[in-house]
């Protein structure tokens, strides 16, 4: 097991990254003062890990609520996060009671928000179990839910007590989703860390077959670089911006799309495709660099071409990008492979030019069938 600290300070917390975390009652115990806690998952997770986790919680002497939702990014809603606090007064949970978000990241960031308002502030705990939450969403506090015009449009800002981070839960992840999850690690050697890229350019096979040490290593690396991120500027007014490379693209391809229908970390990498493609066309890295990139995600079997949503639908979804400031939208791009940039004023041309370039009416009619 590794060890790393989000330093926020009286409100700084341990991840915990390694195999059999599930089953570690002592990482658990130092956190749950009292012997009642409320465990939220999903339909998927449920049958695989939540009765491991309650045998560990009973060594403890620690007894649970169980709040199961249904499994997809179509229920990260307003209804569904009632299901929770339906729960948690059902069974007359106090505010010493934490909530452990035990799945993905749409049960991270619903449990987080579930967290942030249910006697205005209860503690929690994450336990993510997909690549993507254990390397993205379950660091940082980040929390919320989706409305139909845009995607994590309404939340908090509400960090966890402990981010436990089991290598073993990825075993019975689908492909699909394990390489949704490489989309935000591949981020992370993009916008600040090349010798990263360069590793994961020479480690990538080892990634998709689920070599356990290289998985580690990549968990590991993420978890430090949004770590430091985070440390420094943990509510998004300046460095933490740019770990959205990708983002402003890539959730309009999921709103547009309908929740659900692109995976959150298909619609980072096409969307990471089109930030590349309008970095190129200002000039900032070449084309053997977006080629580069193109390369690394097609080797992680992400798409590499956008849906044709057609350029109003784009620019509609992209106006409701949490950047956009004063009216205008901000885009992160690539200084250089390695250095991102947050950037005000696009020339609109230029934009209209990767919107036109990087999408194809086969990703739509693919998507359907």
């Amino acid at each position: 097991m590794q060890t790393l600290t989000v330093g926020l300070e009286d409100r700084s917390y341990p991840i915990h990254i390694g195999t059999g975390l599930l089953a570690n009652a002592e990482l658990l115990e130092a956190h749950l003062p009292r012997k009642r806690v409320a465990i939220v998952t999903n339909t998927t997770v449920a049958p695989l890990y939540l009765e491991r986790l309650k045998l560990t919680l009973q060594q403890i002497g620690v007894q649970s609520v169980e709040v199961i939702l249904p499994d997809g990014e179509a229920y990260k809603t307003a209804e569904t996060l009632n299901l929770i606090y339906d729960a948690l007064l059902a069974h007359r949970c106090e505010r010493s009671t934490p909530l452990i978000a035990l799945g993905g990241g749409v049960i991270g960031d619903m449990t987080g928000f579930a967290a942030a308002c249910y006697l205005r502030g209860v503690p929690f705990i994450q336990i993510p179990t997909t690549l993507l939450s254990q390397v993205d969403s379950s660091v940082g506090g980040k929390t919320g839910i989706n409305h139909p015009l845009g995607k994590n449009m309404i939340g908090a800002f509400y960090q966890p007590q402990l981010v436990l981070a089991d290598i073993e839960t990825l075993n019975t992840l689908p492909d699909k989703e394990l390489s949704a999850g490489l989309a935000e690690v591949i981020k992370y050697g993009l916008i600040r860390d090349l010798s990263f890229l360069v590793w994961l350019e020479q480690n990538m096979d080892k990634l998709l077959a689920r070599d356990t040490d290289a998985l580690q290593y990549a968990v590991l690396r993420s978890c430090q670089n949004k770590a430091d991120v985070v440390a420094a500027d943990e509510r998004e007014s300046g460095e933490r911006a740019l770990l959205n490379l990708g983002h402003t693209f890539g959730h309009a391809i999921e709103s547009g799309m309908g929740y659900g229908n692109w995976l959150h970390g298909e619609g980072v990498a096409a969307g990471t495709i089109m930030a590349a493609d309008l970095s190129q066309r200002l000039g900032w890295i070449s084309e053997q660099d977006v080629a580069r990139i193109r390369t690394l995600f097609i080797r992680a079997h992400l798409p590499v071409t956008a849906p044709d949503l057609g350029v109003e639908k784009y620019l509609d979804y992209m106006g409701l990008d949490k950047k956009v400031e004063g009216g205008k939208l901000r885009f992160v791009l690539l200084r250089q492979l390695g250095q991102a940039e947050l950037v005000n004023d696009v020339p609109s041309e230029l934009l209209l030019q990767t919107l036109q370039a990087c999408v194809s009416s086969d990703e739509v009619r693919n998507r359907h069938d």
